[in-house]
């Protein structure tokens, strides 16, 4: 009888034995099931470029961000997916997407996350705007799939605000644009998006001749972020101390040449500056791209556009 109880144990072991083994070749099968990036199949968790619109064509998908498609086999990143265009470089040459993150995704017409951008909110599908399509050169993920992270909602605690030229972004000025333009409306408020110490405060005027400049350097980034064109709050002097999310201003068009031009310039300096960077007429950027440097702040460098 004890032979019998004991060969009835080892059985039931070994019957566990065998079910956790199956648990276990279950659980080792379905990571393989999660989003597999650059095998030609848009899954959750990635962001997919399409050779043709309307999400037609063959399909590049992507897990991570990329800030240079690369320009020519055999280095680039190339469309995987059947259909039209398998095998060709991605880079300018994508008319479409599908945003499967769970976050905010920037596409960029150039390099290095710089020039005009699109957007792509979380589960969006959509052609890429006219000026992107077939002129893409990377894309960005965001920090969040919260729109409150937006950076034109943090600068004016509105969902109403939008780019309208993001860094570098010029299309029909000379220079490069070292800042991020963002519009929401004359006399709307405007809010700091780092804390740190005032170290420049000029009103201006309304008008081309007119540039207000409103200086805050934060030591502990060693970064100075530069607004120009809104109206300072009365009270701000250089010294002062500014908390992130303090009203600082109002949206105006100091130095610019209509009211309907207005906007809030904003733009991240290294070092303690009291001045924004020259960009108009200059074709040499001075400041590292701030892209990264956002992102690294909590913030999404998108996503409502002009």
């Amino acid at each position: 009888m004890q032979l019998i109880k004991s060969n009835r144990r080892g059985a039931v072991a070994l019957a566990l034995a065998v079910l956790m083994g199956a648990a276990a070749a279950l659980a080792a099968v379905s990571p393989a099931q999660a989003a597999t990036a650059r095998n030609g199949i848009c899954e959750s968790g990635e962001f997919c470029l399409y050779y043709n619109s309307n999400n037609q064509g063959s399909v590049s998908d992507f897990d991570g961000s990329i800030t240079n498609y690369g320009p020519s086999q055999p280095t680039c990143y190339e469309y995987r997916g059947s259909g039209n265009g398998k095998g060709q470089c991605v880079k300018n040459n994508a008319a479409s997407a599908w945003n499967r993150t769970g976050r905010y995704v920037t596409v960029f017409y150039n390099s290095g996350y710089k020039g005009p951008i699109d957007n792509f909110s979380p589960g969006a599908k959509a052609n890429l705007r006219s000026y992107l399509k077939n002129d893409n050169a990377g894309h960005r993920i965001g920090a969040s799939g919260n729109a409150g992270d937006n950076l034109e909602y943090r600068l004016y605690h509105s969902s109403s605000a939008r780019v309208t030229s993001y860094f570098d972004g010029y299309v029909n000025t000379s220079g490069r644009h070292e800042g991020i333009d963002i519009k929401r409306g004359v006399g709307y408020n405007v809010y700091s998006l780092l804390s740190g110490t005032v170290t420049n405060v000029r009103e201006g005027s309304r008008g081309s001749g007119g540039l207000s400049t409103l200086a805050i350097y934060n030591s502990s980034l060693n970064r100075t972020i530069v607004y120009l064109h809104l109206n300072p709050l009365n009270g701000i002097d250089a010294g002062d101390h500014i908390s992130s999310g303090q009203r600082i201003g109002l949206e105006d068009w100091r130095g610019i040449s209509s009211s309907g031009a207005s906007h809030t310039h904003f733009e991240m300096r290294p070092g303690r500056q009291t001045h924004a960077a020259k960009s108009v007429g200059d074709y040499t950027l001075s400041n590292p791209t701030p892209t990264n440097f956002w992102i690294a702040r909590g913030y999404n460098p998108c996503c409502r556009f002009s």
